[in-house]
Order: structure tokens, then C-alpha cells, then sequence
């Protein structure tokens, strides 16, 4: 990416921050969010059954994978809202790179998750979960979950250029939820019926929880879902980017 481009994007960013200063309930609840799932399936529904060892110590990590898919929601709502207020055209018209709004809006996003995902860690350590792993190790895990992240962000900017409007996202958003909530986020395949055990072990999420357990130490990790969890979002990636980005130069051609 060119200099003026990495401009562009980081005026973009800048754009999407100030968001953040006259919207602090929807930032605050979008972290909250979370912490209220982990408290509640901690506390309230969570069971463990058929999971071996602590089930704080296999909750947490696979409530740091759906949290990365979850939320996509205020991008998509972001997107749409800019396409019918007539401010992607604005900015279409202006000398700016193409795609910097939209690298802009994945910044923002990503940093917002960040700072989820380090809320979510603490309340984790609150709970009990201690994770028996080196520096490196936990920093991988951290990577590879920012990493799913990335790469559902750039799925839901798509989703959200091809239902262009803000009516349209709560229906797209939906499909989000089996994505989530058919892995082994919360529960072990291992207590589930055999064919669903199946589907659960291939959802790309899954991947990215158990190789976060085996990076943390923690119960559910298996060792060769690192690079699973590699390869899957940086499928999506490939796939996705280039569909946002192209779709977003036909925007009004």
C-alpha cells in the first residue's frame, strides 16, 4: 500500500475514532456484551459436561473466539448508514485512495476489539482462569484470535455493502449466530450427537477457540489446529477482501 493510500486509510480511522466520542453507550455496550455472556454461561448455564478439567479454563478461551465473530453488527451498521446518507459518494468524489473508508472502518473495529478482548481477559483472570502458558504462547493465541477477527470483519463489510441498508443488517446479522453458537465455544463436541460433533469440529471458529486452548494450556486444546486456525481466516480473506473492495468501486457505476 502506497504512502497516500496509508494517508487516506488513516484519515479514515481518525474519522471513525471521533465516532467513539459521540457514541460512548453503543462502545460501552458493546463491551459489556460479552462480560455479561461470560458471567452468564460461567455462572449461570455453564455445566462442563464431558469437559476434562476446569470449565472456566475451557470457557474463556472459547468465549475470546465468539466474541471475535459477534459484534460485527456496528460495522455493518456503520457501512450501510454512510451508503444512504450519501457520504461514500462524498467521499468517492474526493481524490482518496480506493478502499481507504473501508480500511479505515476495519481499523477502528479493530481496535475496538482489541480493547474487548483485554476487558474479556481480565474478566477471565477475575473468574479463576488462570492459562499455563509462556509469553509467546499467549501472544500467539491473542494473534490468532485478532486474526479470526480480521477476517469476519472483512465478511461482515461485505455482507453489509450487499444488504445496503441499515434495515437489512439485523437480517444478515443473523447469520452470524449459527457461525457462533454451532462450534465448541461453550461446550465439547465430545457431548454432542455425532454428527453434529462433525459440523462443530469444520466451523472455521472452532479452530480458532481449540488452537487458543492449546496456546493458553487450557483443557479442549489439541495440538495441529494452530495452523487451522491460520489457514481458515486467511481463506475467508482472500475470498472476502477483494469481494468488499470491488464491490465498493462499483458503488454508483
Amino acid at each position: 500500500m502506497s504512502a497516500y493510500a496509508l494517508t487516506d486509510s488513516w484519515t479514515m480511522t481518525r474519522r471513525e475514532l471521533a465516532h467513539w466520542a459521540r457514541q460512548p453507550v453503543q462502545v460501552v455496550v458493546s463491551l459489556v456484551f460479552p462480560v455479561m455472556l461470560l458471567l452468564m454461561f460461567g455462572y449461570l448455564i455453564g455445566g462442563g459436561r464431558a469437559v476434562e478439567g476446569d470449565y472456566v479454563d475451557y470457557l474463556v478461551p472459547g468465549m475470546l473466539a465468539l466474541t471475535m465473530a459477534f459484534g460485527l453488527e456496528g460495522t455493518m451498521l456503520a457501512v450501510t448508514q454512510d451508503l444512504n446518507k450519501g457520504v461514500i459518494d462524498r467521499f468517492r468524489s474526493m481524490p482518496m485512495a480506493d478502499g481507504a473508508v473501508l480500511v479505515g472502518r476495519s481499523a477502528a473495529d479493530m481496535l475496538q476489539s482489541a480493547i474487548g478482548l483485554v476487558v474479556l481477559i481480565g474478566v477471565g483472570l477475575g473468574l479463576g482462569w488462570r492459562p499455563d502458558a509462556g509469553p509467546g504462547e499467549f501472544l500467539g493465541a491473542v494473534g490468532l484470535l485478532l486474526l479470526f477477527r480480521f477476517a469476519m470483519l472483512w465478511v461482515g463489510i461485505q455482507l453489509a455493502l450487499v444488504a445496503g441498508r441499515p434495515e437489512m443488517v439485523q437480517a444478515v446479522q443473523i447469520l452470524v449466530w449459527p457461525v457462533g453458537f454451532l462450534s465448541n465455544a461453550l461446550a465439547t463436541p465430545a457431548a454432542m450427537p455425532g454428527w453434529l460433533g462433525a459440523v462443530v469440529q469444520w466451523n472455521p471458529m472452532s479452530q480458532t477457540a481449540t488452537a487458543a486452548r492449546e496456546l493458553f494450556g487450557g483443557p479442549g486444546g489439541e495440538s495441529g489446529h494452530v495452523w487451522a486456525a491460520v489457514v481458515w481466516p486467511l481463506g475467508l480473506l482472500v475470498v472476502f477482501f477483494p469481494l468488499a473492495v470491488r464491490r465498493f468501486r462499483g458503488l454508483g457505476g
